[in-house]
């Protein structure tokens, strides 16, 4: 015989809720996790929007605003003609392309040639180098290489000498290169 179920309670959730079959309440849990989440996502963008509003009408009340009046403009303070020319001088000295002008004198620079100073001058986009070599040929060949740096527009061979109280007897020579040849 088949078994019967008969239930005369009324029915209620709490009801449907114990009749619910085990296997389906991680669904059920599932799907009221969900459901919370969903409300409070819901509420936290109408606020959301109700802000924007209220900054929406913030802007339009604050363009339709009059403006201030404006304010007297401080007047300007003048700088001497020398101070000024002072300053600019100081700002170009201190943009010195330094970088590619040590990459330039060292690719020319051998064993043979020891530099003794450079003296850059922006202005004129010059570079005076000092150096000392052994002989003659030490001193043309280096020229040969300056002139061969695509960083240099001319190179030219300005002074040379030999240090007589030095007992080496060091040949030092000037050279001075003008520099933005390939910039």
């Amino acid at each position: 015989m088949k078994r019967v179920h008969i239930d005369f309670a009324t029915p209620s959730l709490r009801r449907s809720l114990l009749r619910t079959p085990l296997r389906l309440l991680p669904f059920l849990f599932a799907v009221a996790v969900m459901g919370f989440t969903a409300v409070t996502q819901l509420a936290r963008y109408e606020e959301d929007q109700e802000q924007l509003e209220a900054l929406r009408a913030a802007l339009a009340a604050r363009s339709t605003a009059p403006r201030p009046l404006p304010v007297a403009a401080q007047p300007k303070l003048s700088v001497p003609e020398a101070q000024a020319q002072a300053v600019n001088d100081a700002v170009m000295q201190l943009n010195l392309p330094w970088r590619d002008l040590y990459d330039a004198v060292r690719a020319a620079t051998s064993a043979d040639v020891a530099l003794l100073a450079l003296e850059p001058d922006a202005k004129r986009r010059t570079l005076r180098i000092t150096a000392e070599t052994r002989n003659s040929d030490d001193m043309l060949a280096y020229v040969a290489r300056m002139q061969e740096q695509e960083w240099f527009g001319s190179v030219v061979l300005t002074r040379h000498e030999i240090a007589e109280q030095d007992p080496n007897r060091p040949l030092r020579f000037q050279v001075s290169a003008q520099w933005g040849g390939a910039q």
